[in-house]
């Protein structure tokens, strides 16, 4: 395993620029994850570490060697969207193919794709070819192509993109397990959130070809930077709410409601001047029951979810970008067409400027087990 720095790298296309001045230090045995909407440059950024593609400027570093060493002397393994497997070959040629292009020796191919098959749980299936497998078998062969190359670096290319809902979880357990057991570095690229929050060491979250955060999942989840990443980390996203700032010290700012109600958030006001127009952020099941709050916003109830363990309920809202939903933990007695009320918890609250960017927040979350921001 080694390390991957990328010093202010960047990639166009001609006069379109799709990663712009990135700079990351991933260490070695990490796993990481690119994460971010479709467009934003995060398999483009994998493949100028895998060298498929040529970076316009800046370093890149794995381990001590420098962007212009050759794709196949990086000491990377690649697994694609597809799966990309010989379909006339049975498993076992599959995942040897690699090594017998290179002429590698005979026992120590065979010994590679048993210990990658054994791993991989694979063994019994070496002899039957692709189409006789399930998805989660072939994506498991694909990655195991990879592993016999025992490379240093591993990168995935939303690996599972192609599985259904139910694979795709048991597929991310084995990956997590794997990488575990391998204690390699790797590297991640998907667009779904839940995957990276449950997979990453650490996450970069890409937004227009530029690092817009890195951190700890429950970092970014508990202290987001920016609105981008407020709403893109968490499922169900971030409500956001319309606000303005009537008072802003350096220990809270008093923020009014569209119906007039006012109350204090701990967060850092010294960037805040009176009168902004800012957003309010809370997450769903930070919401409270309009009995345990004094500040309460008012909607009329369009979508009522009822999930068993927890109900979700969408609120419209006048001064909300769109419906607030309200998460809890038990079976509500609402639906669709009702007026509700529900509390704000300021504690929970984050506070955007209008450009984006975050006041930084002053209290602890409850159970979370990162130092104070």
């Amino acid at each position: 395993m080694t390390s991957v720095t990328l010093k202010n790298v960047c990639k166009s296309y001609g006069d379109v620029k799709i990663s712009k001045n990135v700079d990351l230090d991933i260490k070695e045995g990490e796993f990481v994850v690119f994460v971010g909407p479709s467009g934003c440059g995060k398999s483009t950024l994998l493949r100028c570490i895998a060298g498929l593609e040529d970076i316009t400027s800046g370093d890149l570093y794995i381990g001590e060697r420098m962007n212009d060493i050759e794709p196949s002397k990086r000491g990377v393994g690649m697994v694609f969207q597809s799966y990309a497997l010989y379909p006339h070959l049975n498993l076992y040629d599959n995942m040897s193919f690699g090594m017998k292009l290179a002429k590698a020796d005979k026992d120590e191919t065979k010994k590679r794709v048993e210990h990658a098959a054994d791993i991989l749980q694979l063994t019994h299936l070496l002899d039957r070819q692709p189409k006789a497998l399930s998805g989660g078998q072939r994506q498991r062969v694909a990655i195991g192509r990879t592993l016999v190359s025992q490379p240093q670096v591993f990168l995935l290319d939303e690996p599972l993109s192609n599985l259904d809902a139910a694979l795709r979880v048991q597929m991310r357990s084995e990956i997590t397990k794997l990488q575990r057991q391998l204690g390699c570095t790797m590297i991640y690229v998907t667009h779904d959130q839940v995957e990276a929050m449950t997979m990453a060491d650490k996450i970069v979250v890409l937004d227009g070809g530029y690092v817009s955060q890195v951190g700890k999942p429950l970092d970014l989840y508990h202290y987001p930077h920016n609105r981008f990443v407020a709403g893109f980390i968490g499922s169900p996203k971030m409500n956001f709410i319309s606000v303005h700032a009537l008072e802003a010290t350096a220990e809270y700012v008093k923020v009014e409601l569209e119906n007039k109600v006012a109350f204090n958030i701990p967060v850092d006001g010294t960037t805040v001047n009176v009168g902004d127009r800012m957003s309010l952020g809370i997450r769903p099941e930070h919401l409270l029951m309009s009995d345990s709050s004094e500040a309460t916003i008012e909607g009329e109830v369009t979508i009522v979810e009822k999930l068993g363990q927890e109900t979700q309920v969408y609120l419209s809202v006048e001064s909300a970008d769109t419906d607030i939903n309200f998460r809890q933990p038990d079976t509500l007695q609402v639906e669709p067409g009702d007026k509700y009320a529900i509390g704000i918890d300021p504690k929970r609250c984050h506070l955007f400027h209008d450009d984006g960017r975050a006041c930084r927040r002053l209290h602890q979350e409850v159970g979370a087990d990162i130092p104070e921001a």
